[in-house]
């Protein structure tokens, strides 16, 4: 059993710990990724502490089937934060693949990793060629994993190249000297990414005035303490056969599965549907003081919606038709991103208290930034006009999309007939098996995982989510290797 993975980011270590923790004897592996910081990924680098970590440990997990698993790893090393910082957790995938390559090692597969991109693949009898940038062909593969990453922030305003402009904020460490302990900062974005640019610049001293740029101004919420609960209703196998054989579920029948979650969870479904409203509607500092004040609260109807959504979201969106797929992008992704995404509670404090002291506001409704040519920029927002020294881009990598440098591998796989781009963005997927959809004859064996594949998945970056996926390919890998050694052992 011959498999390529294509990215050596958290997606491919969680790729190697399911071939690790199958059992399976005696395949060839090889990885390709140019990064010099294999397994972390862009969101898991060497970087400041500050940087956290959005989610609890026992979601944060790389083992199926095993949610202590990066918990157990962080009390060995004494680590006991509520959140930790995500080099740390970088350190944790570093471990956990050394670990899974080892294992495989063992049991005598050879594995190595090739520090190329892979800019090509080609369909050849029964297997497939990947070609790399340097020109080399390697082959031949039974099974490719793509595990790309995601791609960069948009730069939305053209401010590639000018002076005192950072477009890429990671990591932080290496960034942020660049700006003056004084001087006016403008970070484009609300979301996750905008707020450890803030709290970067905290954790360095700054003092200067920092404002918040985007569209609709909604900051993450914060995340509420941890429950255990068991969905009982809201599940991928009711969902699944509500649907039926080649149906779309209505929109109505979901949000009446969901009550019913709610209710006999004893949360209050008018709550959630309350505070789902209020997205955009207050001030970003009252809303970060009321959510902080909630921490704790006894009123649990939000943590089941936000478990819900992680757990049966990749099975919900492909039963949702087009056009309440399209509606849920344009009115209310900002929503479900903040109010499923939160940010901890400690980031939470120290954005509100950046708020109390005059330092950081929000605006909403940005029409322009722009270089001045004395220097520094202007923005117009909100019906005002204000100028910062330096702007960074804050803005999350933008989800459904074929990163940047996949892009040639991807054009190559539509020329082969072995991808097919999705409606609304990266590639087209089975939901059963992450396994690409093409135009050609059947599919030789390529699979998506990630952002590539968020056409057909809305939530592709979470762990979580790459470990169920991950676990998918790694299950019918093994299925269709087991087919073809009996059809050649019968041949």
């Amino acid at each position: 059993m011959r498999i390529g993975i294509v990215g050596a980011g958290a997606s491919a270590v969680c790729v190697i710990d399911a071939l690790a923790q199958s059992g399976t004897c005696g395949g060839e592996l090889t990885v390709f990724d140019p990064s010099p910081q294999l397994w972390r990924g862009r969101a898991y680098q060497r970087d400041t502490a500050v940087v956290l970590v959005n989610s609890p440990a026992e979601d944060m997990s790389v083992r199926q089937g095993d949610d202590g698993h990066y918990e157990r790893w962080l009390k060995e090393r004494g680590i006991f934060a509520p959140f930790a910082s995500r080099a740390e957790y970088g350190a944790y995938l570093e471990e956990t693949a050394h670990r899974g390559i080892a294992a495989l090692r063992g049991r005598g597969w050879l594995v190595s990793v090739v520090p190329e991109a892979v800019e090509g693949a080609l369909r050849g009898a029964g297997h497939l060629a990947l070609h790399t940038a340097g020109g080399t062909a390697h082959a031949p593969f039974d099974h490719v994993v793509l595990a790309v990453g995601g791609g960069r922030p948009r730069d939305h305003y053209g401010l590639a190249g000018r002076p005192h402009f950072i477009g890429e904020p990671y990591p932080l460490a290496a960034t942020l000297p660049a700006v003056g302990p004084d001087e006016e900062v403008a970070v484009i974005g609300t979301g996750l990414t905008a707020v450890d640019v803030v709290l970067g610049l905290a954790a360095r001293g700054h003092r200067g005035p920092v404002a918040l740029l985007s569209r609709q101004g909604v900051l993450p919420a914060v995340r509420q303490r941890t429950i255990c609960h068991q969905l009982r209703h809201f599940v991928p196998e009711r969902l699944h056969a509500m649907a039926g054989r080649g149906r779309h579920l209505a929109l109505r029948d979901v949000i009446a599965l969901l009550r019913t979650e709610l209710t006999e969870a004893g949360a209050d479904p008018d709550l959630v549907w309350e505070e789902i409203s209020r997205t955009g509607r207050e001030a970003p500092a009252d809303r970060l003081r009321r959510q902080l004040g909630d921490v704790d609260c006894a009123h649990i109807g939000l943590r089941v919606l936000q478990l819900a959504v992680h757990i049966c979201g990749p099975d919900l969106w492909p039963l949702l038709s087009e056009q309440v797929r399209q509606d849920i992008l344009v009115r209310h992704h900002r929503t479900l991103m903040s109010l499923c995404c939160p940010m901890p509670p400690s980031s939470a404090r120290t954005l509100l208290d950046l708020f109390d002291s005059g330092r950081l506001r929000v605006l909403g409704d940005v029409r322009a930034v722009t270089p001045l040519p004395e220097g520094g920029f202007a923005v117009t927002a909100d019906g005002t006009r204000l100028t910062a020294r330096h702007v960074i881009n804050g803005v999350s990598a933008p989800a459904h999309r074929i990163p940047l440098p996949a892009r040639r591998l991807v054009n190559a796989l539509y020329a082969g007939r072995l991808a097919m781009p999705h409606p609304d963005g990266g590639l087209c997927v089975d939901t059963a098996t992450s396994r690409l959809v093409g135009s050609g004859p059947a599919n030789p064996g390529i699979y998506a995982i990630g952002d590539i594949a968020g056409g057909t998945f809305f939530f592709t970056f979470g762990i979580p989510s790459l470990v169920d996926r991950c676990h998918d390919i790694v299950t019918d890998i093994l299925a269709n290797q087991r087919l073809r050694d009996r059809e050649e052992s019968h041949a």
